[in-house]
């Protein structure tokens, strides 16, 4: 699948102006169960940080700047208890409040068994670089795609597929694609429905699960 990200105006033969439409391959969620639990033992084996920002990102579905610029003290409570993630997103100024689940939950225990020590102060996924800066958006990616391509992911995997895996097995799963919708702060039903890429395998799915 691919999608436009932009039209432009490159040249004119009388009244007619010719546009050039650039294409880009749109990123996919990963739909392969087998394959997502594959790519969590790769990134566990290579880098513990790795691992879990993977893990907490297919498991809360934030974009990833807010989940990159999560710290210690968004999952910690002072008596370093989990606790509700109460954040105001980056790119709609929307309040989120994300209770963390058992993935995400053991994910996080296993990155803190890692580390000497923390502060609440620190993020999560922490470069290695500088005192106290979280990894680029662009560190991410790589880490994503050569995972992805290590264990043979057929889709085109991004940094937003981590969030469009969560949609993608929340519908997959039965939830209410409403509820899915409110979850990741859509404005309507058929942005959601883009988003969870679905395809004629997952319609043919319904045809033989739905017997009247």
């Amino acid at each position: 699948m691919y999608v436009i990200i932009g039209i432009r105006k490159t040249w004119h033969i009388g009244n007619i102006f010719v546009k050039k439409v650039i294409f880009v391959r749109a990123v996919e969620p990963i739909r392969d169960r087998k394959k997502i639990n594959t790519m969590k033992n790769y990134l566990r084996g290579k880098n513990i940080r790795d691992y879990a920002m993977f893990v907490i990102g297919i498991n809360i579905a934030l974009r990833i700047s807010d989940l990159l610029n999560l710290t210690w003290g968004n999952v910690l409570s002072e008596k370093e208890n989990f606790k509700v993630v109460e954040i105001k997103e980056g790119k709609t100024g929307k309040k989120r409040n994300i209770k963390l689940n058992k993935s995400a939950r053991k994910a996080l225990e296993e990155l803190l068994e890692s580390l000497g020590s923390y502060d609440m102060d620190d993020y999560i996924f922490k470069s290695r670089q500088g005192n106290n800066s979280p990894i680029t958006r662009q560190q991410a990616l790589n880490i994503l795609k050569e995972a992805a391509k290590a264990v043979g992911v057929k889709e085109n995997v991004g940094t937003h597929s981590l969030r469009k895996t969560w949609g993608y097995h929340a519908w997959k799963a039965g939830f209410n694609p409403a509820l899915i919708m409110e979850t990741l702060n859509h404005s309507n039903l058929s942005i959601t429905k883009r988003y969870l890429g679905i395809r004629q395998d997952d319609i043919n799915d319904l045809y033989n699960s739905l017997n009247i």
